[in-house]
């Protein structure tokens, strides 16, 4: 361990300065409330993505990656508790992941790395809830008001207005939001499915064609953006437990891919063989297109896509930053809350402008992905862990964690090119602020 990591302005921050530790951080739940959170940080709205990840891979190729991401994502996990207890047993309790990495590696660039990546992914994170929610209204609005004037922008709109109110409550309750946002997560992911079955099974059913794009170009720029996905699917913004950390990260992770199992590979089979190549980055979309007849019964989308909006205002819930507050006035003085006020709300404007802008859900999932979640969940837990441990060169955990490392850092570059390289074809397609979206 270096020592300046231990003497610089990287390693850990006064508590009593920290306001984002004393409001936001204070960790005392069990190890099923990390079950919780860990549960909800990965089985999100994303999820109804997998159709369309599967679209850029076939059915083998999409069930390998799903499963090898899979697994290497728990022991992603499970190796960070073991970094975790390995620095708590030294004395240095960290309480953010970023100036873990710092201590570990022992450069402080490495903190500014960290932070730069989880930036990206929370403002990813809150652009695509924006815009999945906006789109989730419309498409009850186009339901019910087919020849409707609103657009997909004031639905957009109407979403930034609720987070930006959303957004200024302090933080509370963070477990229970956790468990509800389980529930709803769980309930969204079976109706969808049971729409998905029921689809398939009707005499409406679309005809299903799972072939893929005719360029080997395009097929190898496809897959790369669909791996991506797939990686922004599995991943969580990566904070600290309270100790004893390993043993409340193996059992949360039990309860988190166990649930994982069921929902992940229920909705990728069921929406990508309904609608094969023609899935939407959406699978709502596709279940009730916007020419023809609803593909299952309205009332069960309908409440897919209630319980979907919930779970995306319960994460405007989290849209928060304490960085600019005050520890020592109290989080209502007007010292923390004028700030507070101001902040959020400018975060929360700038990425519902963005989600109107640029309201492909697939391709912003996949930038987040491979931006962010691949160099932050499949690359750098297996380096902390050797830095930490420093297994023999001779032994297996040593060179399976390098092998990840190197795979996922060439898997991330790849993908952060093929991804963003979508994104701008989709752009160029796209009349800005418009509702016809390119898929």
């Amino acid at each position: 361990m270096a020592e300046a990591a231990e003497n610089g302005p990287f390693y850990e921050i006064s508590r009593e300065e920290d306001a984002g530790a004393a409001f936001v951080l204070q960790s005392k739940g069990k190890w099923w409330h990390a079950g919780f959170h860990l549960t909800t940080a990965i089985v999100g709205p994303t999820i109804l993505t997998l159709p369309y990840a599967f679209r850029g891979l076939g059915w083998g190729l999409g069930f390998l990656c799903l499963t090898a991401m899979g697994v290497v994502t728990f022991y992603s996990y499970y190796l960070m508790s073991l970094v975790l207890d390995h620095c708590e047993k030294a004395g240095r309790r960290h309480i953010r992941f970023r100036e873990l990495a710092a201590d570990v590696l022992g450069s402080g660039w490495m903190f500014y790395f960290v932070i730069f990546i989880q930036t990206a992914i929370n403002t990813g994170i809150s652009i695509g809830a924006i815009l999945l929610a906006g789109e989730c209204l419309q498409i009850m609005y186009s339901n019910l008001s087919p020849d409707g004037p609103l657009k997909l922008y004031h639905f957009i709109a109407m979403v930034t207005v609720v987070m930006i109110l959303l957004s200024q409550f302090p933080s509370f309750l963070l477990r229970h939001i956790n468990f509800v946002s389980l529930l709803l997560s769980l309930g969204y992911t079976f109706l969808v499915v049971g729409a998905c079955i029921t689809a398939g099974a009707s005499k409406d059913a679309p005809r299903r064609d799972y072939s893929l794009e005719s360029s080997e170009s395009s097929r190898v720029f496809s897959a790369f953006t669909s791996i991506s996905i797939i990686a922004a699917i599995f991943g969580m913004l990566q904070a600290t437990l309270a100790p004893p950390a390993t043993g409340k990260m193996v059992k949360g992770l039990i309860m988190c891919y166990t649930v994982i199992f069921f929902t992940f590979y229920s909705a990728a089979v069921s929406g990508y063989w309904v609608f094969g190549n023609k899935s939407n980055s959406n699978i709502l979309k596709s279940l009730m297109p916007d020419e023809g007849p609803s593909l299952a019964p309205v009332w069960l989308l309908g409440l897919a896509i209630v319980f979907v909006l919930l779970q995306l205002l319960a994460i405007g819930l989290l849209m928060r930053m304490e960085k600019s507050a005050d520890v020592k006035q109290g989080m209502f003085s007007k010292r923390n809350l004028i700030p507070r006020i101001i902040l959020r709300s400018l975060y929360v404007v700038t990425c519902g402008f963005f989600a109107a802008m640029l309201p492909f859900f697939g391709d912003i999932s996949a930038v987040v992905g491979a931006i962010g979640f691949i160099p932050l969940d499949f690359v750098l837990p297996m380096l902390l862990y050797n830095m930490t441990h420093k297994p023999r060169k001779s032994s297996l955990a040593y060179w399976v964690n390098y092998s990840i490392i190197i795979v996922f850092s060439c898997v991330g570059l790849m993908g952060a090119f093929s991804s963003i390289r979508k994104l701008v074809q989709d752009a160029k397609q796209f009349k800005l602020f418009s509702s016809d979206v390119v898929d």
